[in-house]
Order: structure tokens, then sequence, then C-alpha cells
């Protein structure tokens, strides 16, 4: 138990810049302290103490913000950061070295008592406000970019982003990754090769010389430049 506190202590060194020293980490960051108290829940859980587990789970929840239910699996070094609102639904799974921020759900899309809830692979980043629900997987090194609502398996080392949750990469290696702002945007992605194609339209149909509308299409074009450049301040394309 004190080697497990001590290396959880080491990775949150290791992984939070704000941290200064092991006495504080120790006595103020509540996301080690609801993994600690899961661990002690989780044992009772699995002796069939699932009323204590519970009441122990509560207890976590009510000091840390964080709710872990005891029956879910929980590897090393797992770091809860800024863990308010955090919930880990009972048949989750979450491997080694993972790091989740506030906000993350891993929740479950059954009433049946039966594996509901995502397997997250080992090395995962979970970004802010996350939300992974049902029976899916999450492949080793992958990144869940912040506010992103993922319904399907990505495999290992892909960076899923938006929602539903798209698969926008599988080139992530496993490291030590804080930069959760340098995620691909799809979306605009796809809005600017429409923007590129009406652009080539637009320039075919000056081409031709039609002189019928001719006010008419100017102020078409006119009014679209102006709602791309609207839209594009808004959504940084």
């Amino acid at each position: 138990m004190f080697e497990r506190v001590r290396e959880d202590i080491q990775m949150v060194m290791l992984r939070d810049p704000a941290a200064r020293s092991k006495l504080e980490v120790f006595f103020t960051y509540p996301g080690l302290h609801a993994i600690w108290l899961y661990k002690i829940a989780h044992r009772l859980w699995i002796s069939n103490h699932h009323f204590s587990a519970s009441i122990l789970s509560a207890i976590a929840r009510f000091f840390t913000g964080i709710e872990i239910h005891p029956g879910a699996i929980i590897g090393k070094r797992v770091f809860i950061d800024h863990g308010m609102g955090v919930v880990i639904g009972e048949t989750a799974e979450v491997g080694d070295d993972v790091l989740i921020y506030q906000g993350v759900v891993l929740g479950g899309t059954s009433l049946e008592r039966k594996k509901r809830h995502p397997t997250i692979g080992s090395g995962v980043v979970i970004g802010s406000g996350a939300k992974i629900i049902g029976n899916i997987t999450i492949g080793d090194c992958s990144k869940i970019g912040a506010g992103s609502v993922v319904l399907k398996s990505a495999p290992m080392g892909s960076t899923v982003v938006g929602i539903p949750g798209r698969n926008v990469k599988e080139e992530r290696k496993c490291a030590i990754d804080l930069d959760h702002g340098e995620l691909p945007d799809p979306i605009a992605e796809v809005i600017k090769l429409i923007l590129k194609r009406q652009d080539e339209m637009e320039n075919q149909i000056r081409a031709l010389g039609i002189s019928t509308s001719t006010l008419k299409m100017n102020e078409i074009f006119e009014r679209k430049s102006e709602i791309e450049e609207i839209f594009s301040e808004g959504a940084g394309i």
C-alpha cells in the first residue's frame, strides 16, 4: 500500500507542473485521495462487502467530488487531475498510466447487469468534459479531446475529437503529453474544402461571362464573403 502511494505521488510530480512538493501532493490532491479510497472500497467490493464499499465510495465522492464505483477496475499510476465531476461506472476498466481531467464520464448505456461501461487502455489521456459511453474500447496511448462524446471504439494511438467523437489520427505514441489544445478540427477542415470548391465554382461562373442577373450574382458573392468572414472568426478556420 505504501509503495503504491509513493508511486502515485511520483507520477503526479512528473505529470503536473503545478506540483511543488510531495508533501503538498499527498495532502491537497483530491484525485489521489479518490483513487486511494477507491482501492479500499474495491477490496471490500470483491470481498462481497458491497454495502460497506458503497458507503466508502459515497464518502470519497462527498470529500473529493469524484465518483468511482467500487466495482470498477483501475490500473496503476492513474492520475485524476482537478477531478471535480469525474464519474467512473461500475463495469469500467482503466489501464495503467492514464491521465483523466475534470468532468470526464465513463458511462454505461444498458440497464442489464453486464459489461456496459468503457474499457480504457494504458497511457490514454482524456481531456476535460469528455464523455465515453457504452461498452467500447479506447486503445492504448490514445487521446480524447476535451468535450468529446465518444460512442465507438478507437484503435491504439487514436486522437478522438468532436460530438460524436471521430478518430482523426492514429499515430500518437505513449508520452507525458499536456498539449491538449493542439487537436485537429475535422469539421473545420471539411468546411475549408467546401468553401474552396465554392470559390472554384464562382470563378467558373464568372468565366462563362453570363450577363443575366449579374447584379444579383454579385450581391450573393458579397453576402457569401461576409458570412465566411464572420464564421471564420468564430470557428478559427
